[in-house]
């Protein structure tokens, strides 16, 4: 039986090539945390290709904020997925909703038709639209092959009934990813209670405390921080997907 497979979300060099290194499994490549994701540059996505052999999978995101794009925002993720082919994107990841909360099925048909062969993920989008259960079949029907989700809540734990409830849904037809606060304790009743989660999505990260100096005039320490990935995290999820089967 295949172990669950196991991605992280990665804002930088240094974090997606450590994730690599610690063994996650495949990588969410972004830009811009404090907004929740955006789509990050190419330059970034093609050194990383050069490094790493672990798929990676592009953020599509012009912006923070809502999930309801204009035409011209479309257009410009169109382009974006064409740029990010090129520079070797295993995949891609979005998401858009009408203002009525539904999905957009006509624009995301849009941007996985410019996908091609490369398979797309819809993103936690899913989780302030009207329905997560009632949005699984108008995004199969969209081409996507899983949705990131956290149960339409602040996080899988707190989102855990609906994500059951999209897993029985999607059945073989579509991957559902919970992810967003995910812990290793959350595998196994999510794996208990349903044969057919097969990943999850744990950013796995820290806050790694860099130490500089400061201005000559104060001659004291300025104390900063990076978002990284821990070693003992992923270890702790690949302990709890060999634990489960």
């Amino acid at each position: 039986m295949n172990q669950i497979i196991l991605e992280s979300p990665v804002f930088s060099v240094d974090a997606a090539l450590k994730a690599a290194e610690f063994g996650v499994d495949r990588l969410e490549l972004c830009s811009s945390f404090p907004e929740g994701g955006e789509t990050p540059g190419a330059g970034m996505l093609s050194y990383l290709k050069s490094r790493v052999i672990i798929p990676i999978f592009v953020m599509i995101r012009p912006r923070g904020g809502d999930f309801v794009y204009s035409e011209s925002e479309i257009s410009a993720m169109e382009r974006e997925i064409e740029i990010l082919d090129e520079y070797g994107a295993d995949g891609f990841v979005f998401g858009i909703l009408k203002e009525d909360g539904s999905v957009n099925e006509q624009q995301c048909f849009r941007l996985v038709k410019k996908a091609g062969s490369k398979p797309c993920t819809f993103h936690r989008a899913v989780d302030e639209s009207r329905d997560p259960v009632e949005a699984v079949e108008p995004i199969i029907n969209c081409g996507f092959k899983r949705i990131l989700t956290s149960g339409g809540k602040e996080n899988v734990e707190k989102g855990l009934p609906v994500i059951l409830q999209m897993l029985e849904k999607a059945g073989s037809d579509i991957i559902i990813m919970p992810g967003g606060g995910m812990k290793p304790e959350l595998v196994k009743p999510l794996k208990e209670s349903s044969p057919n989660l097969k990943e999850v999505h744990a950013s796995c990260k820290i806050w790694e405390e860099i130490q500089m100096e400061s201005t000559e005039s104060t001659q004291s320490k300025q104390r900063l921080k990076r978002l990284t990935i821990s070693p003992e995290i992923v270890k702790e999820f690949k302990k709890t997907f060999k634990n489960t089967f």
